[in-house]
């Protein structure tokens, strides 16, 4: 039946599970999980077991025995930043897990952990793929404007590599020879460049880039932010990248379709708001199209909007002119984690190791290239 592959993927209020023969998805699962539950645990690591027992008795009352699986794979919240890739579930990536070394709070540090236990119970393999502190910037893309600060990504990289990975396959071409611009549009938005494999740019969607998104206000310029951070204090204006910006802050509600319908049953602050999500997302892409130099194999969108068949239209009327543009509505996340510990256990790659450092240094790599910091 060939490989048997386990993915567990914690959410804020739910937990998907997955159960693959080889690529083929055979089970998968969406628990809901009480929010009144959830906030008696102190920390996030603290709902281990929790998660990890409703998972199992969820899996035994659908007849899915764990003693069969090849492997086991859990979502890599809470690293520090790494390259792309599959990585082995070692001791130093669950404890960087555990404490949440990111410093980004999210039950996705758990995948790992949830993982890691199935894996030593049953004598398999844990692994982590593309994290979402996937970074593989260029060092031009890190510098800004003050000395001393830089950018970090946080964009939906298994979900981005993972569509560039598929649509590759779809054509006959290899991913590692292909340029794309990749985004994910759903309650957050990315807009990324990849150039033969490599996940190049992007924007930032906790630390306020990119275009608004149903909860996030995007980027907006520096000094009318730290005006409003005078008026209304740090905690609030911080939350606005993640919580109660676009949607949420214009509209009163993150639902995307319910503003979507606003926009075409004629309420015009609900169309204003979402054409000017719809033109955010457009600039950026134009952005990553002069990061690649012009040259762009496919414009490639996923994520929950991209449902919405106008928006899609809108992209595309916009962007053809720099290459086709596909759609891939939702997102891959089980698919892509199966798939990245298909691609160990097969031999077509090899796992990598966390180091517990972050990719790039500032320092050496500002040194290295003749830069003063």
């Amino acid at each position: 039946m060939g490989y048997q592959i386990l993915t567990i993927n914690p959410g804020s209020t739910s937990t998907k599970v997955g159960c693959f023969a080889d690529e083929k998805q055979i089970f998968s699962m969406n628990m809901s999980h009480d929010a009144a539950e959830l906030g008696a645990f102190a920390g996030i690591s603290d709902q281990l077991a929790y998660r990890r027992d409703a998972i199992l008795k969820e899996l035994e009352y659908a007849g899915i025995d764990l003693a069969g699986m090849d492997a086991f794979v859990g979502r890599g919240g809470g690293l520090l930043a790494v390259e792309g890739g599959t990585y082995l579930v070692d001791e130093t990536l669950l404890l960087h897990a555990r404490i949440g070394a990111n410093g980004v709070a999210h039950p996705a540090q758990l995948g790992s952990q949830i993982a890691h236990e199935f894996a030593i119970k049953f004598g398999k393999p844990a692994f982590v793929v593309n994290p979402p502190d996937t970074d593989e910037l260029v060092t031009e893309a890190r510098i800004t404007g003050i000395k001393g600060v830089y950018r970090n990504v946080h964009l939906h990289a298994l979900n981005l590599k993972e569509t560039a990975i598929r649509h590759s396959r779809i054509n006959g071409v290899r991913y590692e020879d292909c340029n794309y611009i990749v985004c994910h549009i759903g309650g957050g938005i990315s807009v990324s460049a990849h150039r033969k494999g490599r996940m190049i740019d992007g924007n930032d969607i906790v630390g306020g880039e990119g275009p608004m998104a149903p909860t996030r206000c995007g980027a907006v310029p520096a000094a009318e932010l730290i005006r409003y951070c005078d008026a209304h204090g740090a905690k609030e204006t911080l939350a606005l990248t993640t919580k109660t910006g676009g949607f949420v802050s214009h509209l009163g509600t993150s639902d995307a379709l319910s503003v979507s319908r606003r926009a075409e049953s004629g309420d015009t602050q609900a169309k204003l708001v979402w054409d000017a999500m719809v033109y955010q997302i457009i600039r950026y892409i134009g952005a990553m199209a002069g990061v690649l130099h012009g040259a762009v194999d496919g414009i490639l969108l996923g994520g929950g909007m991209v449902h919405n068949e106008s928006l899609v239209d809108a992209i595309a009327e916009a962007c053809q002119w720099i290459a086709p543009v596909t759609a891939y509505p939702g997102e891959f996340e089980l698919e892509a984690m199966a798939a990245g510990a298909i691609r160990v256990l097969s031999g077509e790659e090899e796992a990598k190791r966390y180091t517990g450092k972050p990719v790039w240094d500032p320092g050496e790599d500002c040194e290295k290239k003749g830069d003063v910091i």
